[in-house]
């Protein structure tokens, strides 16, 4: 039994409302002082792991909506408004949301488990909206749309991959994690079990994520 559920409104308002909000972030941090700036990535709400330790533990969350310079901004921007309004429309608004949030709370959390600098950035809940379209094109080998879905972002996938392993300032941890989010987060949400299975399914997942979670937040606060 499939439970993706199309989005009924042809307008992809959580893809336009993360936009909106990354947008907005951008020119507030440009206007107090630059997006580039380390005190004010840190004041609004950048990942630092000392402050997460201490206990600000919407750092794992807020660093998605901000970005470090203009072209990150629009690159992540792109990608989050093409790929995003398909997924919106897979899933319906909610559950694209959830997706989003999730890749990028574990994205998040797997570079404050690996990484002790400053990070911000939507590339954590980008790398887990790939892993969306690879696990849906696995799980639905025989829907053409979701494979040819994946058979286009697949070439993007490879060079983000890429450019992730082979560029300095670039957090491939939190990319990972992202993608791992992103997978785990899928298979939270879409099942072809049968219906007295997919609850077992579903809270398999849910156990699994929560899991990677604590995992990589007790190698973070004891390194």
């Amino acid at each position: 039994m499939i439970t993706i559920m199309k989005n009924r409104s042809n307008i992809p308002y959580v893809t336009y409302g993360i936009l909106i909000l990354c947008t907005l972030m951008y020119l507030l941090m440009e206007i107090y002082g630059g997006s580039q700036n380390p005190f004010v990535l840190i004041h609004f709400g950048a990942k630092v792991n000392e402050l997460i330790i201490e206990g600000q533990y919407w750092r794992l969350l807020t660093p998605v909506f901000l970005h470090i310079g203009l072209s990150h901004l629009v690159m992540n921007g792109l990608a989050i408004y093409f790929l995003g309004k398909n997924l919106e429309e897979i899933f319906g608004s909610f559950r694209y949301l959830l997706l989003f949030l999730l890749a990028g709370i574990a994205g998040n959390v797997a570079s404050f488990a690996t990484n002790q600098t400053i990070s911000a950035g939507a590339s954590t809940s980008i790398f887990g909206m790939f892993a969306t379209v690879l696990a849906l094109a696995k799980v639905y080998p025989r829907r053409p749309y979701f494979q040819m879905l994946a058979y286009q972002y697949r070439i993007l996938i490879i060079v983000n991959i890429i450019f992730s392993l082979f560029s300095s300032g670039i957090d491939i941890a939190g990319h990972f994690g992202g993608a791992i989010g992103g997978y785990l987060a899928t298979m939270m949400v879409v099942s072809t079990a049968a219906a007295d299975a997919q609850h077992i399914n579903r809270m398999k997942y849910i156990m699994f994520y929560v899991v990677f979670i604590l995992i990589c937040f007790f190698v973070g606060k004891n390194m």
